[in-house]
C-alpha cells in the first residue's frame, strides 16, 4: 500500500502541473504516455506473434501521426484525420504480404491497426479536451476516478453478486451501481459549481459516461486476461502500466466528444 501511494503522488506531481499549464508542455506528454501505452501493447505475448523491428518503427510512426492530427478539411470527428488513418492501413496493411513464414500475419497487421487507431484516438482527444477547457478535463477526470474508487470500496463492503466474473472477478453489481451514483453525484458537483449549470442532461450525460467508463476498464481487463498478465506495464509501482491507468478515463474521454458533438 505505501509503494502505490507513494508511486500516486509522484505521478500527480508530474501530470498535475503539465495538465495546468497546457500548450506544448501537455501535448509532448500526451506523446510520451502514447508511445509508453504503445510498448504495452506491443509487449503483449497472446494477442499478436513477435512483431518484426521495423513493424513496430511504423507502428510507432503511425500512432504518432494520429496523436498530433489538428482539425482540417480532412478530419472526422476529433483531430483524427483520414488521411492519418489512410497511412496506418497502408503502411501496415502491405507489409503482410511481403513477409514470409508467418513472420508477420494478416492477424498481427489487424491488431496493429486496431491498437493504434484505439490510442491514436484516445490521446488525439485528451489534447483536444484540454484545449477546449480544463475544468472539462477534470470532470471527465472525477467521473472515471471517483467511479472506480467507490466501486471498488462499495463492492468489498456489500458486494454479492458478480459483475462479469469471467473478465473481472472482483466487480459485482452492487459496487458497479454505486460508484455510478457517488461518481456521478462528485463530478455533478464540480461541473454545477465550476463549468456549468445544472440540468437533466448533465445528469443523464454523467451517468452514461460513468457506464462508459465502467466498460472501458472491462475491456483492457479482459485484454489482460487474454494474454495471462495482471499489468500492462510497471511504470508505476502498485499500479501499472499507463493503460492500467487510462482505460476508464480512454472510454469516457472518447463518449464525451462523441456526445458533445450530437447533443
Amino acid at each position: 500500500m505505501k509503494t502505490r501511494v507513494i508511486s500516486a503522488i509522484v505521478a500527480l506531481a508530474i501530470i498535475v502541473p503539465l495538465l495546468i499549464l497546457g500548450g506544448k508542455p501537455f501535448i509532448l506528454a500526451m506523446g510520451i504516455l502514447a508511445v509508453l501505452a504503445y510498448k504495452e501493447v506491443v509487449d503483449l505475448k497472446e494477442s499478436h506473434n513477435k512483431l518484426p523491428a521495423i513493424i513496430q518503427v511504423i507502428g510507432l510512426i503511425d500512432l504518432l501521426l494520429l496523436v498530433f492530427s489538428e482539425f482540417d478539411g480532412y478530419s472526422i470527428m476529433f483531430g483524427v484525420t483520414y488521411r492519418g488513418i489512410a497511412i496506418t492501413l497502408v503502411s501496415l496493411l502491405i507489409p503482410a504480404v511481403l513477409y514470409k513464414n508467418d513472420t508477420y500475419t494478416m492477424k498481427d497487421a489487424f491488431f496493429m491497426i486496431g491498437s493504434i487507431l484505439l490510442l491514436g484516438t484516445v490521446f488525439n482527444v485528451f489534447i483536444l479536451l484540454r484545449a477546449i477547457s480544463l475544468y472539462q478535463v477534470i470532470y471527465l477526470a472525477l467521473i472515471a476516478i471517483m467511479t472506480d474508487t467507490f466501486a471498488m470500496l462499495i463492492g468489498c463492503l456489500i458486494g454479492k453478486h458478480k459483475l462479469i466474473p469471467d473478465v473481472s472477478p472482483k466487480k459485482s453489481w452492487e459496487g458497479s451501481i454505486a460508484g455510478t451514483l457517488v461518481g456521478s453525484a462528485i463530478a455533478i458537483i464540480f461541473y454545477c459549481n465550476l463549468i456549468g449549470s445544472f440540468s437533466f442532461g448533465l445528469v443523464v450525460t454523467t451517468i452514461i459516461l460513468s457506464v462508459v467508463g465502467q466498460f472501458g476498464d472491462l475491456v483492457f481487463s479482459k485484454i489482460k486476461r487474454e494474454n495471462k498478465i495482471k499489468d500492462f506495464g510497471k511504470i508505476m509501482p502498485g499500479h501499472g502500466g499507463v493503460l492500467d491507468r487510462l482505460d476508464s478515463l480512454a472510454f469516457i474521454a472518447i463518449a464525451y466528444v462523441i456526445l458533445f458533438s450530437i447533443i
